[in-house]
């Protein structure tokens, strides 16, 4: 039983990169709810600032592609708190183009936050987990790991996830005997405000999304929250694996 997330009745600690908004705000609400205490990261200071003082949490800036600020916020998080438990991989980016007219700056770009920064992020927290003999990190990859996306295109974001998710594979492996578990979690089209104003701007293209998932509707960033919780606390015999949260769209 737990009381209000200020209470953190849970001693374990939470670090969720790109909290600020979104699936990473939900997460860290999710994660305050089981009594845990969150410290939220993101590189909006005012938005992060708020999620934490949502979530009677704290609050870092982070910016995930600058690995010596990441070092920084792993070692300032076990100084607070002589203690790390899981890290939920969260932050990322993403850019939408043809393939053809994707540049080289562009490309850099995405795979240095989606999956450097993972990686980075991974490595850092991962020396206190190893050093301690426990922890728990979930990667948020994506629907778009495994399929080739479509109306829209972003080959860089696709080509990161899956490499989200297959890092999360090998560090399970590498990880197992220090009794450390890296999962995934991959969500499907969720509800969420990048999402809304694209598809507020092209209906259309919400109604091919929509008409692509068997549940017929667009995911909540609270359902992909609740998953990220599962993996993260509950599910102890599960590492190495990816989470799809997709409404079936894999399925069909």
């Amino acid at each position: 039983m737990t009381e209000s997330p200020q209470g953190h009745t849970d001693d374990r600690v939470a670090v969720v990169t790109g909290a600020g908004q979104g699936i990473g705000r939900a997460i860290a609400v999710a994660l305050a709810a089981r009594g845990v205490r969150v410290v939220v990261t993101d590189r909006n200071t005012e938005t992060g600032t708020a999620v934490a003082k949502e979530v009677g949490g704290d609050f870092l800036s982070l910016d995930v592609s600058d690995p010596r600020a990441v070092a920084g916020v792993a070692g300032e998080v076990v100084r607070r708190f002589d203690r790390v438990d899981v890290l939920v991989n969260n932050a990322g980016i993403a850019h939408e183009d043809d393939a053809l007219d994707v540049t080289d700056e562009v490309w850099h770009r995405v795979l240095d936050v989606d999956l450097t920064g993972t990686f980075v992020a991974c490595r850092e927290f991962g020396r206190h987990f190893v050093r301690r003999g426990s922890g728990s990190i979930v990667n948020i990859s994506s629907i778009a790991a495994f399929i080739g996306s479509n109306p829209e295109y972003h080959v860089a974001y696709d080509v990161a996830k899956a490499g989200v998710s297959q890092l999360a594979r090998s560090l399970a492996v590498e990880w197992a005997r220090y009794g450390v578990r890296v999962n995934a979690v991959a969500p499907g089209r969720t509800r969420t405000p990048i999402l809304d104003s694209v598809g507020m701007d092209d209906p259309r293209r919400m109604t091919q999304w929509i008409d692509q998932i068997p549940l017929g509707r667009l995911l909540e960033a609270e359902e992909i929250a609740a998953a990220v919780a599962f993996v993260a606390l509950d599910a102890t015999a599960m590492t190495g694996q990816t989470l799809l949260v997709d409404g079936g769209q894999i399925a069909q």
